[in-house]
């Protein structure tokens, strides 16, 4: 091997740069475990919120002292190996921003018919279409009846698109300027949340746009806080200041609603039913002589009381008590009935009674406060309630202030040492707060500080004159911390439109620390076992194998360290699979070595032919694994992606390590005419000389494969697949419990809750994983509160009798039981993780079918190689279809077992690729032999390469499938059967069909023409 000092130079650099970028971590990680014994020593284990802020205080207080030659805590922590949310636990969300809610803000929010029409049909086509939404709605306008122009006055040809849309201009024109309007909307959505997660207070967080869609990836590792995330991503922070009503100028109107309500509610009737039903009991109470009969007239009395205050009384009858006179507090309700009074209020025959600029009046909210109450027994009881606002509107609807001007916000304290939060406005700003001041000032009325539709504040204003410099303060019933979080969003601004969550996930830091664990375990055995193998099959060859396996794991964790990748579960066991599959390059050379000293060449030229030779078979298996990965890092999402990003630079390592690493202790070795065997006594003549008759048994596997492939496809076709939330939607819950539990008895109790629930045990027997698809169509907080909040009901007899709510949410890092991961993915973004899969296995298939076709120029290759393809993915899919109503563990369909199909297609490939090599090698060199001979003796010679290289990587797969996380043991068992039948079909199937594709054409593999090209080339 020429430039062998070029070669060492530059691994011994690499290793040092490895480790360089592997310190970081270290120094890091150190640190961390310093804070955490110094916040468990200064709090005990029942204070764990107390406990994360002494660790981050003491975090922040040591984050610049230098630890070791000038790098800081600060400095590691940035540039230290990301470990993603499988492994540290926090917060993933993909959100939708809504492109409906941009095309209304551009349209001024119209009244247009046709404009509005075309929206409600968009709504309708994207329930069964894979187009954005923007071309759904080009779709619903152009199909719309009549004349209709985007440039009308009407829609985008208005004040904020005058410069760019002149009137008139053809549909086509308008569509592309409104393309661009969204695109630069959903850019400015990006930056918004880019800042408010800037300083959210989580290190390492990740922020994406994926692709060109209206949607964005939020990743926020060691997030515990799923609520206040919530709020920071999906909050639209509109900040509005308007002028209000008195309860007194108001007061009139509400006792007319309250009128015209009874009016309605009356001509429904429900007094007469409900009286009806209770003279019914009466009745057949005194055909039966119950001596209860006058309890139940008393109850019918009851009753009557009761239904006739809600029927005479609406909106007097929920009122906790009615404004004050001068104040802006129209009434206090209960918070139970905050939409029932809004919806009576909004009611088009109630707001008909407005008369004059009160038309124009909207009802809001304020922030919900807590009020004590005794009940009935005499007990103390705390009650939420809100208070009522009405505020000047106006025909535009706009109000005379918007948060548009807001320069800075700063969490702050009130005058009288509440919680606040100031803001500054600018100069056009600070001229229209100072109008509105002067003239709340002068009328002794309220300026009401609105953000997203609530209430924050209504303060009156004393300064003559208003208040000048643009200075204003929000307070409000809010934490330090919400404080700091709205002064936040308040700096960053608003989105351009409202932002959904379609995909969430919340693992806690407890599975966060155990998959660590796992990772590591199996990490530690799959290691140990192929170091020890390779020494017990190739003897002091296999100990140099190891080294260049050692520096081939430092060089992966280096350069993932180096790129800022992201580690995750899955990407642990692509490393793991790595080492199996890095095994197959010295497998190979080794292999080699030996049948050239077979062949009486001395151990120099063996040594040198064998690495020269099985080179060609290195990078054909590795190109086309490398090539899988890259379909699966440009489909994959999350997790998958670190599967993906492992793999690849595994590849790239092991080729390195491999070829120029193992050359360099080999020959090093022999230097000087020292004999080295590449075997022991075991394994000296181990499948040395079989001679099976492949292709002679093909009838017979062909008939095997062909039963397995029928059965596969029928239970395809009649049990289906298991599909998980990532291809239907819903959401999923891991919940541990303090002992173990019959996951079909809590089924049970959940269906009763949810209507629809599937329980089933994950891991241990007090761990189930819980998926229900009860208002799967529905999003946001409230929504995702009322869920968890009916799990908790229906789980709370198998849960410990003192967990609450809060506990059964919470992220304690400590917590032994619990609600400990969530996921959730909504039908939308389901349906287009479905096609991107489908795409990503066709993509790869095709791929490979034409690098094949490239690399060996014949078709019949390519057919071999896509059959065996194809047979493998059917009996694994069937496989799974068969046998996941009884596994113990999750075999779901999601994108994880995408990962596992198309490492599949890799290693099956790689398997298959390896043999068509030798055949194509032996066509050339043994051109007398027939081409049966050919194909026998290829397949005989390289079986020993293939065994070895199947047995390692399944041992390796074991370990994971064993000692790993049980997250991904449905993974690591696709990989499993995978690898087991694409051993069996790269012997029986990929060269056997492309025999009998050959045979039947009669058609020449040599490279006699190619030789023939080159040595005219050369004349």
């Amino acid at each position: 091997m020429q430039n062998k000092g070029l070669i060492t130079l530059f691994a011994v650099l690499f290793g040092l740069v490895s480790l360089y970028q592997l310190s970081f971590t270290y120094f890091a990680s150190s640190t961390e475990t310093e804070a955490k014994a110094y916040a468990d020593a200064k709090y005990p284990a029942t204070m764990p919120n107390e406990r994360d802020v002494a660790e981050l205080r003491y975090l922040d207080s040591i984050g610049n002292d230098p630890i070791f030659m000038g790098i800081d805590y600060n400095t590691a922590k940035e540039k230290e190996l990301n470990k993603g949310l499988d492994l540290k636990g926090g917060i993933n969300v993909i959100l939708q921003v809504s492109v409906k809610d941009i095309l209304q803000g551009l349209a001024n929010n119209t009244k247009d018919p046709a404009f509005n029409l075309a929206l409600k049909n968009a709504d309708e086509l994207q329930k069964s279409s894979q187009d954005t939404y923007l071309q759904s709605f080009f779709t619903a306008f152009d199909a719309l009846d009549g004349e209709n122009s985007l440039a009308s006055p009407d829609i985008f040809f208005n004040k904020n698109l005058e410069d760019d849309i002149s009137l008139d201009q053809p549909n086509d024109e308008v569509k592309v300027i409104i393309e661009r309007k969204i695109d630069e909307s959903i850019t400015s959505a990006f930056e918004v949340l880019r800042k408010r997660i800037d300083k959210f207070g989580v290190t390492q967080p990740n922020i994406q746009r994926l692709g060109e869609s209206a949607r964005i990836l939020v990743e926020l590792p060691g997030a515990k806080d799923v609520s206040r995330v919530t709020d920071l991503v999906t909050k639209t922070a509109q900040l509005e200041f308007w002028d209000v009503y008195k309860s007194d100028e108001i007061a009139g109107f509400v006792m007319q609603a309250e009128s015209k309500i009874r009016e309605i509610n009356k001509a429904k009737n429900p007094v007469k039913e409900e009286v009806e039903a209770v003279q019914e009991e009466v009745e057949e109470a005194a055909q039966d002589g119950d001596d209860s009969l006058d309890d139940l007239l008393g109850g019918e009395e009851v009753a009557e009381e009761e239904v006739d205050a809600s029927v005479e009384y609406p909106i007097t009858s929920k009122m906790v008590r009615p404004g004050v006179s001068g104040s802006p507090i129209i009434a206090t309700f209960y918070e139970k009935d905050a939409d029932e009074i809004l919806e009576y209020l909004n009611m088009p025959q109630v707001r008909s009674l407005l008369k004059g600029d009160m038309r124009y009046a909207n009802f809001v909210w304020e922030q919900p406060t807590t009020l004590e109450v005794i009940n009935a027994d005499g007990e103390e009881e705390e009650i939420k309630v809100v208070n009522l606002y009405a505020l000047k509107g106006n025909k535009q609807d706009v109000p005379p202030l918007s948060g548009d001007v807001v320069v800075d916000a700063l969490q702050t304290y009130g005058a009288s040492g509440e919680v606040a939060v100031s803001m500054q406005m600018n100069g056009k700003g600070a001229k229209v707060w100072q109008e509105m001041t002067n003239q709340a000032n002068l009328n002794q009325s309220q300026i009401a500080i609105v953000l997203d539709d609530v209430v924050y504040s209504a303060p009156g204003v004393t300064s003559p004159g208003g208040i000048p410099g643009g200075n204003s303060s929000i307070t409000g019933n809010f934490s330090i911390l919400e404080a700091q979080d709205l002064a936040n969003v308040l700096r960053a601004g608003k989105l351009p439109a409202s932002a959904e969550i379609i995909q969430g996930e919340v693992v806690g830091p407890t599975l966060g620390k155990e998959a660590v664990r796992s990772g590591m375990l199996s990490f530690g055995i799959a290691l140990l076992f192929v170091l020890l193998w390779m020494i017990l099959y190739y003897g002091k060859a296999g100990a140099f194998a190891d080294v260049a396996l050692a520096v081939n794991i430092l060089f992966i964790f280096g350069v993932l360290a180096g790129l800022g990748a992201v580690l995750t579960l899955p990407g642990i066991a692509g490393v793991v699979l790595t080492i199996g599959m890095s095994v197959d390059a010295n497998v190979l050379i080794f292999e080699r070595i030996k049948e050239e000293m077979y062949k009486g060449k001395s151990q120099k030229d063996a040594i040198k032919d064998g690495f020269s030779n099985a080179l060609s078979s290195i990078l054909d298996a590795n190109i086309t694994t490398g090539l899988t990965g890259i379909i699966l890092l440009v489909f994959g999402t999350g997790p998958i992606k670190g599967f993906a990003t492992t793999l690849l630079i595994g590849i790239l390592t092991s080729l390195f390590t491999a070829i120029f690493i193992t050359r360099l202790f080999v020959d090093r070795y022999t230097k000087n005419g020292k004999s080295l065997d590449f075997s022991t006594g075991l394994t000296k003549n181990f499948l040395r000389n079989v001679n099976i008759d492949f292709l002679g048994k093909r009838k017979m596997a062909y008939i095997i494969s062909t039963v397995l492939i029928v059965v596969s496809l029928g239970s395809l076709f009649t049990n289906g697949l298991n599909q998980g939330v990532d291809f239907v939607g819903g959401r999923t819950y891991t919940v541990r419990f303090d002992q173990d539990v019959d996951a079909n008895k809590v089924e049970e109790s959940l269906v009763e809750v949810f209507g629809s629930a599937e329980a089933k045990t994950y891991g241990g027997d007090n761990q189930l994983k819980i998926t229900t698809k009860y208002k799967v169509n529905e999003t946001g907080t409230a929504i995702d509160q009322e869920i968890e909040n009916k799990l908790f009901t229906g789980l709370k007899p198998y849960l410990p009798g003192t967990m609450t709510f809060e506990a059964f949410t919470s992220d304690d890092a400590t917590k032994v039981a619990g609600r400990m991961e969530s996921y959730k993915v909504s039908p939308s973004i389901a349906d287009d993780i479905k096609k991107s899969s489908v795409w990503a296995i066709l993509g790869s298939l095709l791929v490979v079918f034409l690098y094949i076709l490239l690399r060996f120029r014949r078709w019949q290759f390519s057919l071999g190689a896509v059959s065996a393809v194809f047979h493998d993915v059917i009996i694994v899919l069937g496989i799974f279809s068969l046998t996941y109503s009884f596994m113990p563990f999750s075999m779901e369909i999601d994108q994880s077992f995408i990962a596992a199909i198309l490492t599949v297609i890799g290693y099956s490939l790689n398997d298959t690729v390896v043999v068509f090599d030798r055949i194509r090698e032996y066509f050339n060199e043994h051109t007398s032999w027939p081409l049966g001979k050919v194909i026998n003796e290829a397949l005989n010679s390289t079986l020993s390469r293939t065994l070895n290289t199947s047995l390692t990587t399944l041992i390796v797969l074991l370990s994971i499938f064993l000692f790993g996380a049980e997250s991904i043991k449905g993974l690591i068992f696709a990989l499993i059967i995978g690898v087991l039948v694409g051993t069996y079909s790269s012997l029986f199937i990929a060269t056997p069909v492309m025999f009998d594709s050959v045979k039947n054409k009669g058609i020449d593999l040599s490279n006699k023409k190619e030789d023939e090209l080159e040595e005219a080339a050369e004349a």
